[in-house]
């Protein structure tokens, strides 16, 4: 049932103090009936979360005013197609500023590409006099937003990652005003950065974060207000460089600058400036000055204000630390890493920054910190922030606590579509501004493994000409080794660079030198292990090298020797993957969930002292709970005791649950189905989308219960899990029991008859399952073209909209191959059906459909198709070939083999 609401707040101005009476929270909380989606993996924080304190602290520490009302809180939700304008009705309501695919938001829905996400609510606000203006906030909204306000588009806004505000005073009145936000999102399909964000998550990929997922929150300033401040600290010359953005700067003032230590004051200055003057540069001198660093996080309170004849008209509060980062020789001649004019090695952790109930959103302020200080409390000094960009809180908290902070950009997409780069240093561009300030911040990463990597040279160029103030990782992992081998070489690595940086899993390895870089492991580790009940897929748990819970301490140990060895060599950094496990990456070393760590802390702290000393920095407060250690002995070895209980008569449904998996694991798969039968029937909701995915993943044969039900409701289950997932599940198990012997004693089947057998005995699905292996056995053991052409179309008849195989492969050895013209014609409806369906970006499933226009002699409308190909490439390689196709084309020439 929809619940219908208004959200009132009462916008009251007073002198130097705006209060928002927001009776939206009493109205909305006594009619909602807002729960945290079902999810099976929480971490301890969400239980403090309510639609009444859903994020509630200022968002901006760096640019604090007491004036702000905090709009987060439950809002009206839909999801519409990507034409309407407005929505008419709703879905329900969504807690934002928690993700739309998130539990938190009480909705944990994905939005797709072809789909928009609406946000609505209504503010009753009293209009600002004629010497105010009403400031409209946001985080951040992943990934394109459109800004009404009732009903006029007032702002557009693109980037996932960046601020922005927009001044809303104009159109609003006095009264109940409309708030609406139209966003779209297409993830990992579009031109838009979008991190380890996919639509299908899988190993190191994750479930993305739409629409809003941070703060927003309105700000009352005066007409004439401040609208940006940067500061950037120059130790050896114990000065604070600042500049100060004003809008609407009309008339002329002061500004007077002071900052303080301890409350007490330390520096001050007051200057005028110029109406219309729209920035003011100036400096603070810092006597005596206290240095921020790990060890000893200090930082200075800094306030600035406006001021016309003698009245402060605006005011705001930050913060600085006086630090400096830069790369230069140690005694011995060796380019290291240098901060406050010391060699510090930063021992650092890959931290990805997602939450299970949350995903790019912390539950709370107080997890959104419980991160930084559970790393510091490991002994580490140094976090690579991988990928994300966090919110300002993050790194306030970073400061504060004090960590160094190595900031990777969001990178491209990786097949760099049309527009993608200037998207890339526009979000890049902002994303530097965002994060000026933080001191916390040393070093800036551009591109991770070459990951959408263009004009390496002239991107890291541009970094360090826009900040001198920072080091600058321009190619973090150009050259990546696993196991051992390298994966991406590299003919001139690191062009521009301040540091040499290879990744290398799991074992770490020294870094080739180069004059005047710093040699650092941007990556190595990725040790994983699954730790029972708290795992967000106990199916598919992910990590470059799986090892015993007992065997992670020794493991690590001894990695961290290796790297102790590289520094006396010359090495300046490492960064460890990671510290907490994230969906199916079971590398952390705490889980997924902060509920247990696998490396007891006190042991994990004296390896890591080894590189760094643990000093008064590195305190732990005792109030300060990281995590219970992990049991060491509750792994697979259990498994006869387990099944004892088992047949003991213990059905709970957790322990049926891991009891399944670890028979499959001991590949006792005549267990596996009774147990994994009896947990299939004790679940209360089996078609949810989570007990379906398992059910899916633990149905290995005929005689389990999801083969039952997957091959009973496909259209229902297809629903839920996506298209074909039902059909695909039962059509591997017919194949794997009824056609693998054959092949495995390289025996031919009676293929007419165990047609007829397979239709028989599983219907329509059996039928496919023999006509698609008898059509690739024609190809690929007795290459009877005339055959496969046959079995092409039989096959497709069917499974057109559910293949196993890879349409375009198949579709192209008919064009290459097959002289039929049927069979061509046939082919051409199942490569637009695919196109229009499964391929539309890729380059390959066009050149197809364009050679079987040409080869059917509708070579005019096949080079339009070619000519889409060529704008889809993806690399040089496929550009060379598709271009040499269309000359042909043109020229009126075969572009199929001759030979046949």
């Amino acid at each position: 049932m929809k619940i219908k609401h208004k959200l009132l707040i009462l916008f009251l101005l007073v002198s130097g103090h705006a209060l928002c009476k927001n009776q939206h929270d009493t109205l909305i909380n006594n009619k909602s009936d807002y729960k945290i989606s079902p999810i099976h993996l929480l971490s301890r924080w969400a239980k403090d979360v309510n639609p009444k304190n859903a994020l509630k602290e200022y968002p901006r520490p760096q640019m604090q005013r007491n004036n702000w009302e905090n709009l987060n809180g439950l809002w009206e939700y839909t999801i519409t197609d990507s034409i309407t304008e407005i929505p008419v009705t709703y879905d329900g309501q969504i807690l934002v500023p928690y993700p739309i695919e998130s539990a938190l938001s009480g909705v944990k829905k994905m939005l797709l590409p072809t789909q928009r996400l609406w946000y609505r609510r209504t503010i009753n606000i009293t209009h600002p006099d004629g010497d105010s203006r009403l400031i409209l906030n946001f985080g951040a909204i992943d990934w394109q937003a459109q800004i009404f306000i009732n009903r006029n588009k007032v702002a557009e806004h693109s980037g996932g990652y960046q601020q922005f505000s927009v001044d809303i005073t104009d159109y609003i009145k006095s009264g109940e005003n409309e708030l609406l936000i139209k966003v779209y999102d297409p993830t990992d399909q579009g031109p838009n950065p979008h991190g380890k964000q996919v639509l299908n998550p899988m190993n190191i990929y994750y479930t993305p974060s739409s629409g809003i997922w941070q703060t927003v929150w309105l700000e009352k300033v005066p007409h004439s207000y401040i609208s940006r401040i940067k500061t950037t600290p120059d130790i050896d010359n114990k000065r604070l460089e600042i500049a100060i953005n004003i809008a609407n700067n009309h008339s002329g003032g002061n500004i007077e600058v002071v900052a303080t230590a301890n409350g007490r004051a330390i520096s001050e200055k007051r200057l005028q400036y110029a109406n219309n003057s729209k920035q003011i540069i100036t400096h603070l001198t810092i006597p005596d000055e206290h240095l921020w660093s790990p060890d000893d996080p200090f930082l200075y309170d800094l306030s600035i204000k406006l001021i016309n004849n003698d009245k402060t008209i605006d005011q705001v509060k930050s913060y600085f630390g006086m630090r400096k980062i830069d790369i230069q020789k140690d005694e011995k001649g060796a380019d290291r890493i240098f901060l406050n004019n010391k060699y510090t090695f930063n021992l650092g952790v890959l931290d990805q920054g997602y939450w299970p109930e949350g995903g790019y959103t912390a539950p709370t302020d107080e997890a959104l910190a419980f991160d930084i200080k559970a790393i510091k409390s490991m002994g580490f000094n140094t976090i690579r922030k991988h990928i994300k960009i966090e919110p300002e809180r993050w790194y306030y908290h970073a400061d504060k606590i004090g960590v160094l902070v190595w900031q990777d950009f969001v990178n491209p997409p990786q097949h760099l579509p049309s527009g993608s780069k200037a998207i890339f240093e526009k979000e890049v561009r902002e994303t530097m501004a965002q994060l000026h300030n933080h001191p916390c911040i040393i070093t800036w990463v551009i591109f991770n493994e070459r990951w959408g990597a263009y004009d390496q040279q002239r991107i890291t160029e541009w970094v360090k000409k826009n900040d001198p103030s920072r080091i600058v990782n321009g190619h973090s992992g150009e050259l990546l080794y696993v196991n051992d081998q390298l994966r991406a070489p590299s003919d001139s690595p690191w062009i521009g660079s301040d540091v040499t940086d290879v990744h290398s899993y799991s074992e770490p390895r020294n870094t080739p030198g180069q004059p005047g870089k710093a040699k650092v492991i941007g990556e190595f580790g990725g040790i994983g292990v699954p730790v029972p009940f708290h795992q967000w897929d106990d199916v598919e748990g992910w990590g470059y090298t799986q090892v015993t819970p007992a065997e992670l301490k020794g493991k690590y140990e001894s990695m961290s020797y290796s790297v102790k060895k590289f520094e006396l060599a010359g090495l300046s950094a490492s960064i460890y993957t990671q510290p907490f496990d994230v969906e199916g990456e079971e590398n952390g070393i705490l889980t997924y969930d902060r509920e247990v760590i696998k490396i007891p802390i006190n042991e994990l702290r004296k390896i890591n002292m080894n590189l760094v000393p643990q000093t008064r920095g590195f305190m732990i407060d005792p109030s300060f709970k990281i995590a219970m250690n992990s049991n060491i002995n509750d792994n697979d070895s259990r498994y006869q005791e387990l099944l004892k209980q088992y047949e003991n008569g213990l059905k709970d449904s957790t322990f049926l649950r891991r009891l399944t998996l670890m028979a499959i694991r001991q590949k006792d798969q005549l267990r596996a189905t009774q147990i994994g039968n009896d947990y299939i029937n004790t679940l209360l909701e089996p078609f949810s989308k989570e007990n379906l995915i398992f059910i899916g993943k633990i149905t290995r044969t005929t005689k389990d219960r999801g083969f039952e039900l997957f091959n009973a409701y496909p259209e229902r289950i297809n629903s839920i899990l996506g298209q074909v997932s039902a059909e695909y599940t039962v059509k591997m198990i017919i194949e794997h029991e009824e056609l693998a012997p054959y092949f495995s004693h390289n025996s031919i089947p009676a293929w007419d008859s165990l047609q007829s057998q397979m239709n028989s005995k599983y219907g329509v699905l059996g039928e496919e399952v023999i006509l698609g292996k008898r059509m690739m056995y024609c190809a690929e053991a007795t290459q009877d073209w005339k055959a496969y052409g046959k079995y092409y179309v039989l096959y497709f008849q069917k499974a057109m909209k559910h293949p196993d195989y890879i349409t375009n492969n198949l579709s192209w050895k008919v064009f290459q191959h097959v002289d039929d013209s049927d069979v061509l014609e046939f082919a051409l409806k199942v490569m637009k059906y695919d196109l229009e369906t499964w391929d539309q970006n890729e380059p390959q499933a066009y050149d197809t459909y364009a050679n079987l226009l040409h080869k059917l002699n509708k070579s005019s409308e096949a080079i339009k198709w070619e000519e889409k190909a060529i704008q889809l490439k993806r690399n040089e390689a496929e550009e060379k070939v598709f271009a040499e196709t269309l000359q042909k084309m043109k020229a009126g020439l075969p572009t199929w083999p001759q030979n046949n």
